[in-house]
């Protein structure tokens, strides 16, 4: 798979441009703020509907503009797509698949399967739960594309299901009654956990599929210093099975005993929206022990297991290393390119060409303020 062309209009800094890519190695050199992270931005967001770097979608509409489109053409084995996606801030965004509209906008996904690491990635090992659910969801996504279906709809039920919660909770703040604002609270029991077991078993059958790509893509990176390992932490406990019946019963035993604490809080505190993924250095949590070299590392090895393992189910992503060389010394900058050195793929972005390997140094792009000359 390789992105052959994408186009931008309105899209952060860019008003209009076009870029030709080749497949092999592409190196877009620029200064930082001149549009490098831009670039690579627009294609995470085809291949996930979402931005490695904001939560809404209003900062990826250029100043002024009221929409932003991209066009993207995609070569899979032989086969050409073009996916077309127009977004607006505060409305469904609209897509197209091969010129012809869809339906939903995340009937695209799985046109372009892309690894993308970023500085942003650093949050994988040091930031919060949500961090590592989002990368833990968007790699089943990518390897299934049917999971964007069970994650929206799991996120609705949770959504629906707080409403109702925060509704009883204010009203008997104020001395009013919950029973009528709770009598639907069952139901929503039910497609949570319905819902829930589905995305759960996903996410406990990917972990045990990336663990070992994990843990040898942290050995190539850190030079065997330490052993890098996850695991999936849930609130209903450990050693949980991929097994839907049984998650789903776990779930509904979870629900009705924290029913209490979820109607004098007003929040739903049960489901995969609440679990997270265990990241372990040695016999050390990674997060609050690990130094700022091995939380690269880690992060790192993270996002190439996510590549081995799309590789080894038969997916040839495109890999994206965005501004990754300027943090890492000459030893890991070495290792990196030695394991990324035959992807199909591959777009490095750097604002000092020197930053990176010679292996690596294919065809350069010069990137200005909204511009992108091929060198």
């Amino acid at each position: 798979m390789h992105v052959r062309r994408v186009e931008l209009t309105d899209f952060r800094s860019y008003e209009r441009v076009a870029v030709d890519f080749d497949p092999g190695t592409a190196v877009l050199v620029g200064q930082n703020g001149m549009g490098k992270t831009n670039l690579v931005e627009a294609l995470g967001y085809v291949a996930t509907l979402d931005s490695h770097r904001v939560a809404t979608d209003a900062p990826l509409v250029r100043a002024g503009a009221s929409s932003a489109v991209i066009r993207c053409e995609i070569v899979h084995d032989g086969r050409e797509l073009l996916v077309e996606l127009e977004i607006v801030p505060g409305r469904a965004n609209r897509a197209r698949l091969n010129r012809s509209p869809v339906r939903r906008s995340r009937e695209v996904l799985g046109a372009l399967r892309m690894v993308l690491f970023a500085p942003e990635d650093l949050e994988l090992v040091r930031g919060d739960p949500g961090e590592r659910r989002r990368y833990l969801d968007d790699l089943l996504v990518a390897r299934q594309p049917r999971f964007a279906g069970v994650r929206a709809d799991y996120d609705r039920v949770v959504k629906q299901r707080n409403a109702l919660l925060r509704t009883a909770y204010l009203t008997r703040k104020v001395g009013g009654t919950r029973g009528q604002d709770l009598s639907t609270l069952a139901v929503w029991d039910q497609h949570l956990a319905q819902h829930g077991a589905e995305l759960l078993a996903g996410r406990l059958d990917l972990v045990a599929a990336l663990g070992p790509h994990l843990t040898k893509a942290y050995d190539a990176v850190a030079a065997g210093r330490s052993t890098a390992s996850i695991a999936y932490t849930s609130r209903l406990g450990e050693s949980l099975a991929a097994d839907r019946p049984q998650l789903e019963q776990a779930l509904l035993a979870s629900l009705a005993e924290r029913r209490q604490n979820e109607i004098e809080r007003g929040v739903t505190l049960v489901g995969p929206h609440r679990d997270d993924l265990s990241l372990t250095l040695g016999e050390l949590p990674a997060k609050g022990y690990a130094s700022h070299g091995e939380s690269w590392s880690f992060a790192l090895a993270l996002r190439l297991a996510a590549y081995d393992l799309l590789r080894a189910d038969g997916i040839e992503p495109v890999l994206v290393l965005d501004d990754v060389f300027a943090e890492l010394d000459s030893g890991r900058r070495e290792r990196l390119a030695a394991l990324v050195s035959d992807a199909t793929q591959l777009l490095v972005t750097c604002a000092v060409p020197e930053d990176v390997p010679a292996a690596l140094r294919g065809i350069r792009y010069d990137v200005g303020a909204g511009t992108v000359a091929r060198g």
